[in-house]
C-alpha cells in the first residue's frame, strides 16, 4: 500500500521544484496523510548510547529542520529520528534556488544554508510531544552571523537537553562558511572541551547526561583521520556520524557539477562509506558510527552496517524511493542476520570493514 501511494504522488512531487515537494511531504506528514509500519524484528533491536533502537534505521537531519513531525518519521518505522540542523537564532538560508535534483544520478545538490527557525520554536514543539516517547535526536549548529560559533553549539545543548535523547554536532556542512574550520585538531579540542564541560555543568543540576556525536565531512583527508579519531576519544564524545554532503562531483556530469554546494545521493555512497570503514578501523570498533550517505536500498543499508555503522540514516533515496524503502531496508537487514546466524544486527557491524576501508575514496 505504501509503494502504491508513494507511486501515485511521485511524479507530483517531482514535477514541484525541490523545496516545494520537500514542503508538500511535511505537511502530508503533518497531517497524519501517511502508512504506518509497526513491523519489528528483535534482530534490529540494538542499545547503543543507553538508548533502546527498535531498529537501526533513521532519516538524516535537513528533513525535519524545525522539529515538525519527529513522531510522523517513528510511525513510518524509522527507529529514530532526528531534528535540524536548528541554530539559536531563525535564519531564512541561502539565496534561492538552492537545492537541484540530479534525477538520472539519483543525486541532489543543496546549498541551503541552516534555514530553520531557530531554538525557540522547534524547542515549543518538542516540549508539546510529552510523554509521546521514542528516540528523538537533535542536530545543532552555529548561526552563519555569530561572533562565537562554538557558545552556539554550548547553547543548543543547554537548550535542547531536558528534550532530546541524543545531541549531534553538525561542524560539517558545506553550506556555512568556515564551519568546516572546525573539524580541524585544535578546534575540535576546544569544541568537545567546551561542550563536555556545558554537558558536566548540566548534569551536576540533576539534568540528563544526553549523548553527543559529531558528524564529519566525506571531505577530511586521510592522513587527518587519526587526528579526529584520537580528538573524539580523548573527549570521550558518544559516536561520529559519518557523513554529511560532499563538494566533490563523483560520477556526476554536465551544468550540475558547476552548482556550488553539497552533494547527497547515490554518487555519495563509495566515498562515505569508504571513510566510514576507515574510521571504524582506526578507531578499532570502540566508537559507535552512524552511516549515512548514498543509502537508497536494502543492499546499501547492509553495506554501511558491514563497513562499521550501528545505526544509520537517509534522505536522498526516499526522494527517489519513497518511504516504501524503510520497511524493505528493515526487511533486508532481517534477512541478513538470519543467512550470517547473527543474533542481533550489531554482530554485522565492522564484518567487511577492511574491505571498504581499501576501497579508494574517488
Amino acid at each position: 500500500m505504501l509503494n502504491n501511494l508513494f507511486k501515485l504522488a511521485q511524479p507530483m512531487l517531482m514535477a514541484l521544484p525541490p523545496e516545494d515537494a520537500h514542503e508538500m511531504a511535511l505537511r502530508t506528514l503533518e497531517l497524519g496523510l501517511h502508512a504506518t509500519d509497526e513491523s519489528g524484528d528483535r534482530v534490529l533491536h540494538q542499545t547503543l548510547f543507553g538508548l533502546d533502537f527498535a531498529n537501526p534505521v533513521g532519516v538524516a537531519a535537513g528533513f525535519d529542520k524545525d522539529a515538525r513531525v519527529p513522531d510522523a518519521l517513528l510511525a513510518l518505522g524509522c527507529g529514530f529520528s532526528e531534528i535540524g540542523t536548528v541554530t539559536p537564532r531563525p535564519q531564512p538560508g541561502n539565496p534561492t534556488p538552492r537545492v537541484f535534483r540530479l534525477i538520472k544520478e539519483r543525486a541532489v545538490i543543496n546549498r541551503l544554508g541552516f534555514n530553520n527557525g531557530g531554538h525557540e520554536a522547534a524547542l515549543r514543539r518538542l516540549e508539546a510531544r510529552g510523554r509521546a516517547g521514542g528516540i528523538v535526536g537533535v542536530n545543532i549548529g552555529a548561526n552563519r552571523e555569530t561572533d562565537d560559533r562554538i557558545a552556539d553549539y554550548v547553547k543548543g545543548l543547554e537548550t535542547f537537553n531536558s528534550v532530546a535523547s541524543y545531541f549531534v554536532v553538525n561542524i560539517s556542512s558545506p553550506n556555512t562558511p568556515g564551519l568546516r574550520d572546525l573539524q580541524a585538531p585544535e578546534a575540535l579540542n576546544e569544541l568537545f572541551g567546551q561542550l563536555m564541560q556545558a554537558r558536566a555543568r548540566l548534569a551536576e543540576k540533576g539534568e540528563p547526561e544526553r549523548p553527543i556525536i559529531v558528524k564529519i565531512a566525506p571531505d577530511i583527508a586521510e592522513a587527518d583521520i587519526p587526528a579526529l579519531c584520537d580528538r573524539v576519544i580523548a573527549h570521550k564524545v558518544d559516536g561520529i556520524a559519518v557523513s554529511n554532503t560532499t563538494t566533490t562531483r563523483p560520477g556526476v556530469t554536465g551544468s550540475a557539477t558547476r552548482q556550488a554546494g553539497g552533494l547527497s545521493g547515490r554518487p555519495l555512497f563509495k566515498r562515505s562509506t569508504g571513510m566510514l570503514a576507515r574510521i571504524f578501523v582506526e578507531t578499532k570498533g570502540q566508537v559507535p558510527l552512524i552511516g549515512i550517505g548514498g543509502i537508497d536500498s536494502g543492499e546499501t543499508a547492509l553495506s554501511k552496517i558491514e563497513a562499521g555503522a550501528r545505526l544509520i540514516q537517509l534522505y536522498t533515496g526516499l526522494i527517489y524511493e519513497g518511504w516504501g524503502l524503510i520497511p524493505r531496508i528493515k526487511q533486508r537487514l532481517s534477512e541478513a542476520c538470519q543467512e550470517a546466524g547473527a543474533a542481533s544486527i550489531a554482530e554485522l557491524s565492522g564484518a567487511r570493514a577492511e574491505y571498504w576501508a581499501g576501497q579508494p575514496l574517488d
